[in-house]
């Protein structure tokens, strides 16, 4: 402790913060780049005048208090003020829609990631570009706007993402990491610049609106990982840190995306390597060695922080219905007066699925409970449905919900594994549904026929990932990439487990997946029925 205190002392920690979309997060790491100390703030957006979006004074105030909290938590622990840090950097969800005016007016409230009144743009520019362009995208919501007609837009200066708007405040730069920009517009893998290509097909779309603006004249710069791209100036030190106590001059990382951060943080960067995110939604994001063959609607291009392009593939729904129905199991034990904990009560449910058949037992799930577009499914309606023969038992049951949770991205990932032939050495998993060990790991392992990784430090997530960014920036060793920074200065002693897909298991999901795509239209039919 007594080393950590001087550390801190001589500010030499590091600090990442993450905008989440329910919570803020700042972590602040030492030289091994382990965790010392955290602060949070929960916040939550609302839906105003038909767009998702926070105020922009909550994002300061957020920030603020995430901030304050961290220093709260370095005096209890350390009982050293937190003054001054050896570098910086700043993630947040990707996507999403700041549009600023000339004076750095916001022109409009700011429309998130979670917004589909975008559908129109998003459909015509994707055919425009012969390239996935999704609805959350930034430059969908450009697009949108302008065929709205909506005034704003023709004294648009800057537009941005949340990453980007927090670092352009606290360094006056207008930059961005590739990994957050390749969620604005697309990357051209072999400049890691916006694609000129698609700029120059959009500027011919939108000619005829004579707007006194360039495309590339109002997108931030792209910065690559480690690449200098600001420092902490006195107003944004101050903005952050309202006590004055915070030094400004800190050094700070191109701003990155919720993505990029979760691929440092389960040391999947690499090329023919990915990593699965599961939580209320679910993504997979695979580093490819090269392009695809053609565009997929279910399929997002992305990029890694360091510029090589990534495969997405994106379920809105994952865990919510499974823990529904791990809830009401809850509620049958209260009934009984019997109390568990709920690690106890997930623990027991999920591990008795392992008895299950490996296909279920001919049972069905579909846990949407928002829409799912891998699925054709514009609303949720979570459904389970089993026949007359099915083999209706709890662990069957257990497995089918655990399974479902992988449905739809099982559907996005096989036109990778197998349309494309695209090849993986390794997954690596992360979120909530991985804590319960060799259970949900294993069926992963089965829907994708590749071998799983859970590493401990996967639980530390998208900040901790963020304030390692920011330890790359200042302490990489000359042209040291960012693959190999992260597989010899930060996961070389990670703890973790791996377990290889098991050949009946693989069998089984394959079987539960056919079940999943054919049995489709009586969820799709449920949502046209059940209002």
């Amino acid at each position: 402790m007594s080393d950590t205190k001087e550390l801190i002392a001589n500010g030499e920690a590091i600090l990442g913060i993450e905008f989440g979309s329910t919570r803020i997060k700042a972590v602040l790491i030492d030289e091994n780049h382990k965790p010392i100390a955290s602060g949070d703030h929960i916040w939550e957006n609302r839906l105003e005048n038909g767009f998702w979006t926070y105020h922009e004074d909550e994002i300061w105030s957020g920030l603020q208090d995430s901030y304050a909290n961290l220093k709260k938590d370095v005096e209890s622990k350390y009982g050293v003020k937190l003054t001054k840090i050896a570098a910086l950097g700043f993630s947040a969800m990707m996507h999403g829609y700041l549009a600023f005016d000339k004076e750095g007016k916001l022109l409009v409230p700011f429309r998130t990631w979670r917004n589909s009144t975008t559908g129109e743009a998003a459909e015509k520019l994707s055919a425009l570009f012969e390239y996935n362009i999704p609805e959350r995208w930034s430059i969908s919501h450009l697009y949108q706007a302008i065929l709205n007609g909506e005034d704003h837009v023709k004294d648009i200066a800057f537009f941005t993402t949340l990453a980007g708007f927090i670092h352009w405040k606290l360094t006056g730069e207008k930059v961005l990491g590739v990994g957050d920009a390749s969620g604005m517009f697309p990357i051209d893998p072999k400049t890691k610049q916006y694609d000129a290509t698609m700029i120059e097909k959009f500027e011919n779309l939108i000619a005829e609106y004579h707007f006194p603006w360039k495309l590339t004249e109002i997108l931030p710069e792209i910065r690559l990982a480690g690449e200098a791209a600001g420092t902490l100036t006195e107003t944004g030190a101050k903005l952050l840190d309202p006590s004055g106590e915070l030094e400004a001059g800190v050094p700070i990382a191109p701003p990155e995306g919720d993505a990029g951060t979760g691929m440092v943080a389960t040391n999947s960067v690499k090329q023919r390597t990915g990593n699965v995110s599961a939580g209320t939604s679910v993504f997979a994001m695979v580093v490819l060695d090269k392009e695809l063959s053609r565009y997929y609607p279910q399929i997002d291009m992305v990029t890694t922080p360091d510029g090589s392009l990534v495969a997405m593939v994106h379920a809105n729904n994952c865990t919510s219905d499974l823990n529904a129905w791990v809830g009401l199991c809850g509620e049958v034990l209260d009934a009984f007066g019997v109390k568990v904990s709920g690690d106890e009560l997930y623990g027991t449910l999920y591990r008795k699925s392992l008895e299950a058949d490996p296909d279920c037992g001919g049972l069905l799930s579909y846990g949407f409970l928002s829409g799912e577009n891998i699925m054709n499914c514009v609303e949720g309606r979570p459904m389970f449905v089993r026949t007359p023969e099915s083999k209706f038992t709890l662990a069957n049951f257990m497995r089918s919900h655990l399974y479902a949770s992988f449905g739809a991205l099982k559907v996005g990932m096989d036109l990778l594994l197998q349309q494309e032939k695209v090849e993986i050495d390794a997954i690596y998993g992360h979120g909530g549904i991985f804590k319960t060990k060799g259970v949900a790991q294993n069926f992963l392992a089965a829907a994708l026929n590749t071998p799983v990784s859970v590493m401990e430090t996967a639980g530390e997530g998208g900040p901790w990932g963020m304030a390692v960014l920011a330890a790359y920036l200042v302490k990489k060793a000359g042209g040291e990439s960012l693959e190999d920074y992260l597989a010899d200065k930060v996961f070389a002693d990670a703890e973790g487990s791996s377990v290889e897909p098991d050949a009946k298991d693989v069998e089984g999901f394959n079987a539960f997946a056919t079940r999943f795509k054919d049995g489709i239209a009586v969820e799709q039919t449920a949502v046209e029925k059940l209002s």
